[in-house]
């Protein structure tokens, strides 16, 4: 998951703050083209010099404040109804600041790890919806990406923009998908605060005061990390400058004839996390020999890379490309070939979480003549340099909890808002089971620091990954299930997406309709539309003989199966040797018989259980996918 890192593992320190002296100040949430939450009192603070009166103009309201010693200010303004544009000046004796086309309507966070910070321009129809963005009343604020150790009292930067094909292609695309249906069914302004850094655990979002008191964080020395963080700074210069001087290429490693030594073996494609090379960043090279019948042009196909490769045929550059996600494509000229052997190597750079070539076997290959010759298998693969010779790990966001929250969270628990959306969790599946306690605990978190019981809805996890064979137990269905727990919190809501993610990619290009959801659930629980707001929800179970009956909620208007034959898919069943087999499944009304010939005496059943429910059908008549589910209580991976 690509992210700049040449800052972000040291802007702890560095972090600004309002400026406390002389001149009257605000944090940098406000700016022009904001929007302030609409039916709340309004606070509004900065500094000025000490002791000076500070007067806010505001929608005909005139509120004035003293700076105390330390020259803080603050004034709350009465709560009004929506509309603008309108001006917000601040005064003292030191100086004016006036803030101009503010709009009053709601202001949602939209906050979480890659999927959240996903940008438009890089999603289904990039080109049609970033032409089509005009929507003035909406406006959009991205948090700059920075840690802290304590709380900060400002973002590192940021400014509200209008929505505009000028200002959308860089900005969250589920935050907008979802702002702009809200804008459009609500008829209010909507502010959308996107802070989401990639890669990020739900660790690094919540406030120490939470953290700390986890058994293993509490005698956890905060000054001690501080002074690694800095100590790391100087690392990370050292880890550029090797990666700019890259010894692979200073010693020439793509020449076919280049010494073997110190070349290991590896099987491709694989992400580095998933193989010997581990959980690493730097500059990795990887080689293989292959056979061709002749030496004609060809086109060559690694699938998608993170983040940057440069293509080496028989010692020639056949192809480069920075841009990490993306399928390479490259055109092989007839003189770069020869019959018989010929040599590969890729340079493979990958400055942040996940690395490598990455893709499926059946897109590593090469086509001569519309004839295929798999690249896929063993290769083998040298580092050229890795953090790990540096020092540099365990720095990033999420070394130690609570930095995302200081430095792009606490700065703006003041700021009135209408409620959250959250998009994160798959940095955390290997613990699910935690997970249910954590999550809960972000929500009850920021609704404390706010002193606010907000809305607050997410999306659950995509499918991903290859489709299983024979039911078996999943990280990921675990952390669905901690996802759905947390619904019992009140004022919550739940996008399912579990039909629209990728195998081959954690990053779904279809961001509309997670968007379109997440909107659908702020309607039924924020602005109290009576609507169908959700897929299917398991509710109950009953046995009866050899078949299972289940029972549903947010069924619409009925049940459905989306196969064009009618058939219900994706679910399992199992007696009390607890050994799930594929079962049957068929509607009765608003309720479910599942039944196997294999399972005589059944006790439980589970619903798109795994990390790809690829087959998973089950619909309410309003177009929702079920949430996946399971009637036993057994012990899970993450659990055990």
């Amino acid at each position: 998951m690509k992210s700049v890192i040449t800052k972000f593992f040291f802007s702890y320190f560095l972090c600004s703050t309002i400026v406390s002296n002389a001149s009257i100040a605000l944090p940098k949430i406000f700016t022009d083209n904001m929007v302030l939450q609409r039916d709340h009192p309004l606070k509004v603070w900065g500094t000025a010099g000490k002791g000076e009166t500070v007067t806010v103009n505001f929608n005909g309201q005139n509120v004035k404040s003293k700076a105390d010693k330390n020259g803080s200010w603050i004034v709350t303004l009465a709560a009004m109804k929506f509309g603008g544009p309108f001006d917000l000046s601040v005064s003292a004796k030191s100086g004016n600041i006036t803030f101009k086309n503010v709009l009053i309507g709601d202001v949602w966070i939209c906050s979480g790890q890659s999927n959240m910070e996903w940008i438009i321009k890089n999603t289904n129809n990039a080109a049609k919806e970033m032409a089509e963005s005009n929507y003035p009343a909406i406006r959009l604020f991205t948090v700059q990406k920075s840690t802290a150790y304590i709380p900060q009292t400002d973002f590192a930067g940021g400014e509200w923009l209008e929505c505009s094909p000028k200002n959308t292609g860089e900005f969250s695309a589920v935050a907008y998908f979802f702002g702009r249906k809200l804008n459009k069914d609500m008829g209010v302004p909507i502010g959308l605060i996107n802070t989401s850094w990639g890669g990020t655990n739900i660790q690094t979002w919540i406030s120490w005061d939470i953290m700390g008191k986890e058994d293993a964080y509490k005698n956890i020395d905060l000054a001690t990390y501080e002074a690694s963080a800095k100590n790391a700074a100087q690392n990370q210069q050292k880890f550029l400058d090797a990666m700019h001087h890259d010894k692979g290429l200073e010693e020439k490693w793509y020449e076919p004839s280049t010494s073997l030594s110190g070349w290991k073996t590896t099987k491709l494609p694989q992400a580095w996390e998933n193989g010997e090379i581990g959980n690493e960043d730097g500059i990795v090279w990887f080689r293989k020999e292959f056979e061709l019948p002749d030496g004609k042009s060809a086109t060559l196909n690694l699938g998608p890379v993170d983040d940057m490769d440069s293509t080496f045929i028989n010692g020639k550059l056949v192809g480069s490309t920075d841009e990490w996600n993306k399928d390479r494509v490259y055109s092989i000229d007839a003189t770069v070939l020869h019959s018989g052997k010929n040599v590969i190597v890729v340079k493979v750079r990958d400055d942040a979480g996940g690395g490598g070539i990455y893709g499926k076997p059946e897109q590593l290959f090469i086509e001569v003549d519309g004839k295929k010759f798999s690249l896929a298998g063993e290769w083998l693969y040298k580092p050229s340099v890795l953090t790990t010779g540096f020092d540099i790990k365990n720095t990033g966001p999420n070394a130690v909890p609570s930095q995302l929250y200081n430095a792009m969270i606490a700065p703006m628990i003041q700021y009135a808002i209408k409620g959250g959306i959250w998009y994160q969790g798959e940095s955390n599946t290997h613990e699910a089971f935690k997970y249910r306690t954590l999550f809960a605990n972000l929500i009850a978190d920021w609704r404390s620091k706010w002193k606010d019981s907000f809305s607050f809805l997410w999306v659950q996890l995509a499918n991903f990954m290859q489709p299983v064979a024979t039911p078996a137990e999943s990280d990921w269905a675990e952390l669905r299930e901690a996802q759905n727990r947390t619904l019992t919190l009140p004022q919550t809501g739940q996008a399912v997406i579990i039909d629209i993610g990728e195998a081959g990619d954690i990053h779904p290009r279809n961001k509309q309709d997670v968007g379109y959801r997440l909107a659908l659930a702020a309607e039924k629980t924020s602005y109290g539309k009576d609507i169908v707001y959700s897929g299917p929800v398991y509710q109950s179970m009953k046995t009866e003989g050899n078949k299972i009956v289940l029972s549903f909620t947010n069924t619409g208007s009925g049940l459905m199966a989306k196969d064009k034959y009618g058939y219900l898919k994706g679910f399992t069943m199992a007696g009390k040797d607890r050994k799930f087999v594929w079962a049957g499944a068929v509607m009765d009304g608003d309720k479910i018989i599942v039944f196997s010939d294999a399972v005589t005496d059944p006790v439980a059943v589970r619903y798109a259980w795994a990390n790809n429910p690829d087959d998973a059908n089950l619909y309410n008549k309003e177009g929702l996918p079920a949430s996946p589910f399971r009637t036993d209580d057994w012990k899970g991976i993450t659990e055990k």
